[in-house]
């Protein structure tokens, strides 16, 4: 599809509450490379192997973020609702909600509206910023 034609031509308003849904829920995948599991480590002030061995797991031949029998996140702090990793947060979760998943239409995006309250707020967004989100990882 090219630019002209993306449903979401003229942009998407976005801005983060912060609210912890997307940490929270069903149980899935939030994929992790090596150098993310360095930085939290780092961030956290703890070795890569006790990040490695407390927080990931293997899936699909590749590592994802554990999460909690509720399917909250490992490193989501229920008490206050926020990332205990935000500001090293893997790339998975900076680019939330640009993937292409959610663009794939305006169905998919509404979809992921419905439990994120930031979906719809702030600025918007313009294409070029949508598209480098997107293109980071594909979720």
């Amino acid at each position: 599809m090219s630019r002209a034609e993306a449903w979401y031509r003229d942009g998407l308003s976005f801005q983060c509450t912060q609210c912890g849904n997307c940490c929270t829920g069903a149980p899935g995948v939030v994929w992790v490379e090596a150098e993310e599991i360095e930085a939290i480590a780092a961030y956290l002030d703890k070795p890569v192997g006790e990040i490695r061995l407390m927080h990931t797991r293997p899936s699909r031949n590749r590592v994802s973020l554990t999460e909690y029998p509720n399917g909250d996140c490992t490193f989501f702090d229920p008490r206050t609702r926020k990332c205990t990793v935000y500001p090293v947060r893997p790339r998975q979760c900076r680019t939330w909600p640009f993937w292409n998943s959610n663009l794939a239409d305006e169905a998919n995006w509404k979809n992921a509206q419905r439990g994120c309250p930031g979906i719809g707020q702030g600025e918007l967004v313009p294409l070029e910023v949508i598209e480098q989100r997107a293109a980071v990882i594909d979720v």
